[in-house]
């Protein structure tokens, strides 16, 4: 086994722009992965503080709310509420899910700031600007799309290139329009605020290099950023929907989203500690430095995490650990191409749940997660995971053991004979697979982690078939004796380690075992410890069913989803 030392582990996820609801893609990458993160580390003992919330500034929600002839505050209150609720029925285990709306979040961004720009590392200058005549107003951001200055993407936004994920300004993109009215903008002269990132690229590329826990994909993305060398870059905006810049003369000036999204984590670090009446607690996360800090994005905000939080964190001179791991996943895409709302390509995380259980999900989204390479969902696929690997492998090896423990045994854990050989064999490896979970949990490869779990299940199916205990009993009954009380080994085993990915059914399988409280009061290390002989279980559940539904089925199914919720938005607004 890995040696498992309880520490300090700070778990966030990337802030979901709060304009739409998020896609399976933006799950996946950022609040799924970092909740079995945080639930793994629970279990370990570790003391873990799980944070995020909604990203409710900037230009997208202004275009949004625009679009429906609502104030940004109107749609972001209506939005945060919904995928808050949304978040808790995937069973993200947040300690605190807040909002850049959060007044602690605004003094904390507004002091921070400040604090940088008394270091020096801020300044002004008279910049151009896309300015749009017809709706009169500078353009930032998501207000301007054209094409791509380096890879040629033509819809590129004034803030990043969803393609080749450079970060942009709106002056450099090529044949500009304006979102509003598509009308082709002028520039004009306006003056902004600059953080001179150039003054850290030694220190950021020591970082970078020295960080061994940081993947391959995001390390080399990042040094290649900061090898194209670093320029100032712009933390205020024109636009009226967000936090006020604090500086001396910046009135009518707004901070630049993804300048204060990321110090979000800080603040929300903060804003937590206060809710709990410990109001200094924040800093054992933040300035201990035996603590750790895991980022969970998707490739696209790769910067944000590895060169701009990290640089803002220096500049403030207040000593902040930096990022200790930054896992970037590639893109989930959906029938070849990237998720779009407008063109219906995709499925947003209200309408899976519609569709089947949370853990159906849950476990195939981690089981195929994009790590090293884009990934498509597939019908198929998604059938063929949830009835082979759930089902059949998992949830059947399950079901047989203990309602056969039930019916042959009243309910009680079997007293085994000697074990053979090949019994204890079958355990060292049940003992290897959790290992192997540890050292892959550790390692934040979350699509091993899962892969192995379902390993285990293959381990305990194996035996049971081949020992044909429902034989044994009619025959040697204390041989099917042993071989039950060896199975059941394996599904406390599994009751544990499933518990970060399919919570909601270890949780189930924990209660059926009937090993007291919750299996999230337990400790990882209970895995592989015996489940005594004698032990009374409860009676056992299917904890899965099979999809009896084919690909046109379920596309047919989600359209009907969509066809109902339209429905229900129009009559509301009616």
């Amino acid at each position: 086994m890995v040696t498992i030392t309880p520490e300090k582990v700070l778990v966030t996820s990337a802030w979901p722009y709060i304009n739409v609801t998020p896609h399976l893609g933006n799950l996946v990458g950022s609040v799924l992965s970092a909740d079995v993160a945080a639930r793994y580390h629970r279990l370990k003992g570790d003391d873990v503080l799980m944070v995020s919330g909604s990203d409710e500034h900037g230009t997208p929600i202004e275009v949004e709310a625009l679009k429906e002839g609502i104030t940004p505050k109107e749609l972001t209150d209506r939005n945060h509420a919904r995928v808050a609720a949304l978040f808790k029925r995937w069973d993200a285990s947040f300690d605190n899910y807040t909002r850049t709306e959060s007044p602690v979040h605004k003094e904390f961004v507004q002091e921070t700031l400040m604090r940088i720009f008394n270091n020096g590392y801020i300044f002004s200058q008279e910049t151009q600007m896309l300015y749009c005549e017809h709706d009169q107003r500078f353009l930032p951001d998501r207000f301007v799309e054209g094409k791509c200055p380096h890879c040629g993407y033509e819809r590129a936004r004034g803030d990043q290139c969803d393609k080749c994920g450079r970060l942009l300004e709106t002056i450099l993109l090529v044949e500009p329009r304006c979102v509003l009215c598509g009308n082709t903008p002028e520039t004009k002269i306006t003056r902004h605020w600059y953080i001179d990132l150039s003054r850290f690229a030694d220190q950021l590329t020591a970082y970078i290099k020295s960080n061994k826990q940081i993947p391959a994909n995001v390390r080399n993305f990042s040094l290649n950023w900061v090898t194209e060398g670093l320029k100032p870059r712009a933390v205020t905006r024109d636009v009226d929907w967000g936090i006020p810049a604090p500086f001396p003369g910046a009135e009518g000036k707004t901070i630049y989203v993804w300048v204060e999204a990321v110090l979000g984590y800080v603040s929300a670090t903060i804003e937590y500690s206060k809710l709990v009446g410990k109001p200094e607690k924040w800093r054992e996360f933040w300035f201990n430095k035996n603590a750790k800090t895991m980022y969970f994005i998707g490739k696209d905000n790769i910067p944000f995490h590895t060169i701009i939080l990290p640089a803002l964190l220096m500049a403030s001179g207040e000593h902040y650990n930096l990022p200790w791991n930054v896992s970037a996943t590639e893109f989930l895409q959906f029938k070849g191409e990237k998720a779009s709302k407008s063109l219906r390509i995709g499925i947003w995380i209200d309408e899976a749940l519609e569709l089947f259980p949370v853990d159906y999900w849950r476990f195939f989204l981690i089981a195929t997660r994009p790590e090293v390479k884009d990934s498509n969902f597939s019908w198929e696929t998604f059938i063929e995971r949830i009835n082979a690997d759930l089902n059949d492998t998992f949830g059947n090896f399950i079901h047989r053991t203990l309602t056969f423990i039930n019916s042959q045994f009243k309910g009680e854990i079997p007293h085994p004979q000697k074990l053979t050989a090949e019994d204890e064999a079958i355990l060292q490896t049940v003992r290897e697979k959790v290992a192997a979970i540890t050292q892959e949990l550790e390692d934040v490869k979350l699509q091993a982690a899962a892969n192995t779990l379902i390993g285990i299940g293959r381990v305990g199916n194996q035996y049971l078939n081949e020992k044909e205990p429902w034989t044994l009993v009619k025959t040697d009954k204390e041989r099917a004796a042993t071989v039950l009380y060896i199975t059941a080994q394996i599904v406390k085993a599994i009751a544990t380690v499933s518990a970060p990915f399919i919570p909601s059914t270890a949780e189930q399988l924990w209660q059926t075992l009937n090993l007291g409280g919750s299996v999230f009061e337990s400790r990882w290390n209970e895995a592989i410890e015996p489940l005594e002989a004698g032990h009374k279980i409860a009676k056992s559940k299917p904890l899965f069913r099979k999809i009896d539904a084919d690909e046109k089925e379920l596309d047919e199914l989600l359209v009907k989803i969509r066809e109902k919720k339209t429905k229900a938005l129009n009559s509301c607004g009616s």
